[in-house]
């Protein structure tokens, strides 16, 4: 006969939203994060027996996160995620893996009389940058990355020679509007790393890649961005993209007399393609816990 058992499990704190202002000088700066803190271990005893004795009280995981912005300092958000998975494995006795989970919202100086302001900012718009660190008695895991970039080219994209059935109305094009919501994550083989010149650096090779390749197909964009990525960074193991097409459909503008050359489009949010692909170096090192995520870690 089977026996009902426990399966894995794992809990947290989840998005506990942190402003870090520095105002140590005239110029002041802001780091505005959100951040979920996951322990793993030997938690069966709440579970089967409601026994709390080994748990750590989410709580004290939000009040740890909000203290070591201060303390430990809040500048890359990697070395801030690492500072506190270690806190967690290495100063509290249950616990023998934490996962923290971290993105970042980018602001802008606000221009006043000309010139940059220094304590008001703007929120910009542009994508969000993301870090996952792990750390257990195996080893430690760092995942860069973004999301939420959305890039448009006008021109440069093609989609043609694919695949038909009797349910295929699509026509094939040699000229077309590529547009995407870019999300991007990159595993990194070490953590000596300079974090900011690396994100700012990675972000520039896709937004080049995606600009200067002749794309016959958005697959054939995101491998030449994951190639350039790792061919620049040699401490990056692997790069895992995910594309969803934002299509843009030429508007019919016949009845009003007037030619549409490729100038007017509808620009339709869904139904949507989803591309989504991972390029790795051929003798990367395994990736451990690196992609065990929180919040859905389960499913």
């Amino acid at each position: 006969m089977s026996r009902i058992i426990l399966g894995k499990n794992q809990y947290g704190k989840a998005e506990n939203r942190v402003v870090r202002i520095y105002r140590d000088t005239p110029r002041h700066e802001i780091h505005d994060i959100n951040v979920s803190t996951c322990l793993r271990g030997d938690f069966s005893a709440a579970h089967l027996a409601g026994d709390q004795s080994e748990v750590l009280p989410t709580d004290t995981q939000k009040q740890t996160a909000y203290a070591y912005a201060k303390s430990n300092g809040l500048v890359s958000i990697e070395d801030y995620g690492l500072a506190l998975a270690r806190h967690f494995v290495n100063d509290v006795e249950p616990v023998d893996g934490a996962r923290i989970e971290i993105e970042e919202y980018a602001w802008e100086r606000a221009i006043v009389d000309g010139a940059e302001h220094d304590y008001t900012w703007i929120r910009k718009g542009q994508e969000v940058r993301t870090a996952a660190i792990t750390v257990d008695g195996a080893g430690e895991w760092v995942v860069g990355g973004l999301k939420d970039m959305v890039i448009l080219k006008s021109t440069g994209s093609e989609f043609a020679g694919f695949l038909t059935d009797p349910y295929t109305i699509l026509e094939p094009t040699h000229d077309r509007v590529m547009a995407t919501s870019l999300a991007a994550q990159w595993r990194f083989t070490s953590t000596d790393v300079d974090w900011e010149a690396t994100f700012a650096g990675i972000k520039i090779q896709l937004v080049e890649q995606f600009a200067l390749v002749q794309s016959l197909a958005l697959q054939q964009t995101l491998f030449e961005m994951g190639r350039a990525v790792l061919e620049t960074y040699p401490f990056i193991a692997e790069v895992r993209l995910s594309a969803p097409n934002k299509h843009h459909f030429i508007y019919d503008l016949t009845p009003f007399g007037l030619q549409n050359d490729k100038e007017v489009f509808n620009a339709d949010d869904r139904p949507y393609g989803l591309i989504q692909a991972t390029v790795t170096r051929d003798d990367a090192p395994a990736a451990g816990a690196a992609w065990d995520v929180y919040q859905g870690w389960l499913s």
